[in-house]
């Protein structure tokens, strides 16, 4: 397939889950959960982790959070690197009936920052701490699906933020 045709290609499947993320959208109590979920993506929980790791198990949490801070100031760097270079515009921008129902931080939407921070935090707990961890996995896999439903991010750029956030926990972990 050549190059335009699969980018052409991946637009339509993300114009399709967009749409198909948006209809969850008529359920009030569903909705709090997902932005509650979105706010948790934040930061909190990149910083708040890390310190608890510190607090509750000195050997390895001071570890733990020397190296990931080291480790998210890096994906921070490259998240806006990645985000001001690509430019791809928000699905409110391009799309006439998605709304975005949260105020994003930036103009441009790919990777998502918020699930590339997620990932990293998710990929290096679980590498450090081992299975106890996989649940952050899990938060945040919710991070990144809340983001499509509220309407700032197409799911291409969850997984691509999901992908380049995981992969910068393994870097990380290899200096351990």
């Amino acid at each position: 397939m050549k190059p335009l045709k699969a980018l052409q290609r991946i637009q339509q499947v993300d114009l399709r889950m967009l749409l198909w993320f948006e209809r969850s959208r008529i359920y009030p109590v569903f909705m709090s959960l997902v932005r509650m979920v979105s706010r948790s993506g934040d930061g909190y929980m990149q910083m708040l982790f890390p310190l608890l790791a510190a607090a509750f198990s000195s050997a390895v949490g001071g570890h733990f959070f020397a190296i990931y801070i080291s480790a998210f100031a890096i994906e921070r760097l490259l998240y806006l690197l990645l985000k001001n270079t690509l430019r791809r515009q928000r699905p409110s921008a391009v799309v006439p009936h998605i709304e975005a129902l949260v105020k994003a931080f930036d103009k441009f939407s790919l990777p998502s920052g918020h699930t590339m921070a997620a990932f990293l935090l998710a990929a290096f707990a679980v590498i450090v701490f081992g299975k106890a961890a996989a649940i952050v996995y899990v938060w945040a896999v919710l991070v990144g699906v809340s983001r499509v439903i509220l309407g700032v991010h197409y799911p291409s750029d969850i997984i691509l933020g999901a992908i380049l956030g995981s992969a910068i926990g393994y870097i990380a972990a290899a200096y351990l």
